[in-house]
């Protein structure tokens, strides 16, 4: 075999290496720095979807990651192509969702250009991911994309960043072979941990479970739901941590959508012990933790990030799972009192479905919640865009498998609704799946319903239509401010859906809104239903409604 024969450029390297990762798709936009890259994806069994926006590329990128357990890949060039992943990069990292950013960069070994168009892009990725790195020498490339993908999930997982520049990837050098992929085992809790944290559950009068968002990891839900049965303990979730227990559904006492005073805290302020599963003090916090609260066990499989509003009494850290199951061994049998709380359910669950029916128009956001909790299976998906309605989704969808309600209570960014969507029907495509974004998330990256359509994604995004940043502008009444600089115009979408070849409905009426979604889906292809929604029950029932709750508990 000749001298030529046994070299291979940096980017062939490079691909084979994400190969032996089990890298099927890369999302992205490329730029002139990394044509070799796309000429070796180019004869790859790795298809690259070329979307229409970096951003959109990081979103379904991170996605994958979530909803798998594998990282995602996305790709982009040098400054701003980079710099436009860096939402998606933040999203991820928040997210604790692994994935793997690749940019390109002008040659390192010569300088043609000066200093066009660069950005000292490993630097500005370093606070917003586990690791960035330049790659420097193209022979070190299968030992460092085999350490990103390591890193990238290992918990706590996130981003990892690699910069390729033009010059390494197109450099032949002598054939490296890839380095092989080997499991790595979390270690369960410590005996002594599991001891404690069970004197603790047996000693506890009115106990009750959380399930924070490190619960949703696609390896934890067998052990968490058998801990919930085995121990009869009832739970309530966080916004990200819905539908990580399908077979304790009776136990159930709501999602913590606020932090304190919605009506699944009257069993938070009851509990005597809370079992913190997964909890992650990046989400928003599901209670306040105070001198006089309960008693808190943290189980998860990093240690807590102490904060003022978070500092356990207990730790249980290790591969979730296995060690729940060895937490339950342990108190199974003997907790008499473990249903202390379950007569609050009823009141509790009651209250966040009361109005859910009204046919008023426009229609409230619990009738929008409820009538599409009527299309959607229970392993359909609906991934929310960012704004007010992501408050009653966490509060009113009930959620029976776990990643069945993408939403993103950590970065809490708007834009990301449609790709990621577009990433579950691209994993999922004889699922059910729907965005759900209001008018102003929406429009940040709505570009990419040319992918959606391109890819033949079976797929129905709902557009709630306000004509203003709603969030905000709530928040701006809440607190007696003008009601200024938050209103905007729209476009007629479904015009704008034809436009990019999908199919455009505008719902004039609440009793047609149900029927037309799951038209939709029983169509397939990709479906943009507008509707207009009342936010006048914000006020009602999150702010004076709880206020009386409150006085009325003093």
């Amino acid at each position: 075999m000749s001298e030529q024969a046994r070299k291979a450029k940096g980017s062939d390297l490079f691909v084979a290496a994400l190969e032996n990762e089990g890298v099927d798709r890369i999302f992205g936009v490329p730029g002139e720095e990394n044509l070799d890259l796309v000429e070796s994806l180019c004869t790859s069994r790795i298809e690259l979807i070329l979307t229409r926006h970096e951003q959109a590329a990081a979103f379904m990128a991170a996605t994958h990651g979530r909803l798998t357990g594998r990282p995602g890949v996305c790709l982009s060039t040098l400054g701003p192509g980079a710099l436009n992943l860096s939402t998606g990069a933040a999203y991820a990292y928040l997210g604790a969702m692994p994935m793997i950013l690749i940019t390109g960069q002008k040659p390192i070994m010569s300088s043609r250009q000066a200093r066009f168009q660069i950005v000292d892009v490993v630097a500005t990725m370093k606070p917003l991911t586990k690791l960035s790195r330049q790659i420097i020498s193209a022979s070190s490339i299968p030992t460092v994309v085999r350490d990103a993908f390591r890193v990238a999930m290992e918990e706590r997982p996130g981003p990892v960043h690699l910069e390729l520049p033009e010059d390494i990837a197109g450099d032949e050098v002598p054939d490296v072979p890839v380095v092989p992929v080997h499991p790595i085992e979390i270690p369960v809790a410590h005996r002594a941990a599991l001891d404690r944290a069970a004197e603790m559950i047996l000693a506890a009068k009115r106990p009750l479970v959380m399930m924070g968002a490190a619960t949703s990891r696609p390896r934890s839900t067998h052990g968490i739901a058998s801990f919930v049965r085995r121990t009869g303990i009832p739970f309530f979730t966080t916004q990200m941590g819905k539908g990580t227990v399908p077979g304790g559904t009776n136990l159930y006492m709501g999602t913590a959508a606020l932090s304190e005073r919605d009506y699944v805290h009257e069993a938070i302020d009851a509990a005597d012990l809370i079992v913190a599963i997964g909890h992650d003090s990046i989400e928003k916090p599901p209670f306040i933790m105070g001198p006089s609260g309960p008693k808190v066990i943290h189980v998860s499989y990093t240690s807590a990030s102490v904060e003022q509003v978070y500092f356990p009494d207990a730790e249980v850290v290790g591969e979730v799972g296995p060690s729940l199951e060895l937490l339950a061994d342990r108190v199974e049998g003997r907790l008499p009192q473990a249903a202390a709380l379950l007569s609050l359910r009823e009141k509790i669950l009651s209250h966040i479905a009361d109005r859910a029916t009204e046919s008023r128009w426009p229609p409230t956001p619990q009738r929008i919640v409820h009538d599409i909790r009527q299309v959607m299976p229970e392993n359909g998906i609906v991934a929310l865009d960012n704004g007010m309605y992501k408050i009653w989704f966490a509060r009113n969808y009930r959620t029976r498998v776990a990643n069945t309600l993408l939403l993103d209570n950590a970065l809490a960014t708007m834009g990301a609704g449609l790709p990621s969507a577009m990433m579950a029907a691209m994993l999922y495509p004889d699922r059910r799946v729907l965005a759900v974004a209001g008018d102003g998330g929406f429009m940040m990256n709505s570009q990419e319903m040319e992918t959606a359509v391109r890819l033949k994604l079976n797929l129905v995004v709902l557009v709630l239509e306000d004509n203003a940043y709603g969030m905000i502008r709530w928040k701006q009444a809440v607190d007696n401010f003008a009601d200024f600089g938050m209103t905007f115009g729209n476009p007629d979408f479904v015009l704008y859906a034809k436009a990019y070849g999908a199919k455009g409905h505008r719902i004039a009426s609440i009793d047609s809104f149900g029927p037309t979604l799951d038209a939709a889906f029983k169509e397939g292809g990709v479906h943009l239903v507008s509707i207009p929604i009342d936010y006048s029950e914000n006020v009602r029932v999150l702010v004076d409604e709880l206020r009386t709750r409150e006085k009325q508990r003093v």
